[in-house]
């Protein structure tokens, strides 16, 4: 058994203050005895445009939000999954950016990153029109699982929930926890948000954990929240609902491995495909 801490927050165009944000968050997952905190997709900025999206990136050496994260993690001892924005490459002559997720040890070292390999391009009839291709380089490598003292965390972004193949994959690369960082639109969010993780969860026999962004960002943005814990079973451990309190939140549940090993021996899914 190994409590993990979901949180959820409303990330500015401002690294400070994002950072102050997850401080906060931190010190909540060390004080409830968390072996671990996710965070959020994008939790060192949401900007309000391509633009600025493109102007504010920082390589994780040299991103107050990142180190500033680093030092927290090394201080508490507490690995932190959290997703960032990253330098393109530039070969295709656009400016872009990479939309990743790291893991950050207890040590406070990148053991990990994963680049978001879907993008949220959608034209929602009376909703937002988002074009993360504008400004976001795309990925195109489903990364193995990680071993952690959780177990083995797999990790994805965002709109990757909407592909079950990358879940099915994972799983089958030996993922007992499968992760979803998160600023889902509020329509899309009503809609589907709850039923994919359950869903992802079910059909994979895992862990599903899903940090998410909540409120509003800036005049154009306003994310869902909801960040949720799911287990194998597809039960709804935590969900942190979608208003933005005074300060950043937490959720809490135990990642519970003879229940994992229980569900997948009484109920073997054998693919043929």
């Amino acid at each position: 058994m190994a409590l993990v801490a979901v949180g959820q927050l409303t990330s500015t165009a401002s690294m400070a203050h994002n950072l102050a944000q997850c401080r906060v968050l931190v010190q909540k997952a060390v004080r409830a005895g968390a072996k671990a905190l996710f965070l959020p997709e994008a939790s060192d900025y949401i900007a309000a445009s391509a633009d600025e999206t493109v102007r504010l990136v920082r390589a994780v050496h040299d991103s107050e939000f990142v180190l500033g994260l680093r030092d927290e993690a090394r201080r508490a001892r507490l690995p932190i999954h959290v997703g960032v924005h990253e330098p393109g490459c530039r070969d295709d002559g656009l400016r872009r950016v990479r939309n990743t997720v790291l893991w950050i040890d207890d040590r406070g070292d990148v053991a990990h990153r994963y680049q978001k390999i879907h993008l949220f391009d959608v034209d929602i009839k009376d909703g937002p029109v988002l074009k993360e291709s504008n400004s976001v380089e795309p990925g195109s490598e489903i990364l193995p699982p990680f071993d952690t003292p959780l177990g083995k965390v797999a990790s994805t972004i965002c709109f990757d929930l909407r592909f079950p193949e990358i879940a099915i994959s994972l799983r089958r690369q030996g993922a007992d926890i499968i992760t979803y960082p998160s600023a889902f639109t509020v329509p899309t969010g009503k809609a589907h948000w709850e039923i994919l993780l359950r869903a992802r969860a079910i059909e994979t026999q895992s862990y599903v954990i899903a940090a998410a962004q909540v409120g509003r960002h800036n005049e154009k943005r306003v994310s869902y929240g909801h960040s949720m814990i799911v287990d194998p079973w597809g039960v709804v451990l935590a969900d942190l609902g979608d208003s933005g309190a005074a300060e950043p939140e937490i959720a809490t549940a135990e990642i519970d491995h003879d229940m994992l090993r229980k569900v997948r021996t009484e109920m073997p899914l054998n693919r043929r495909t």
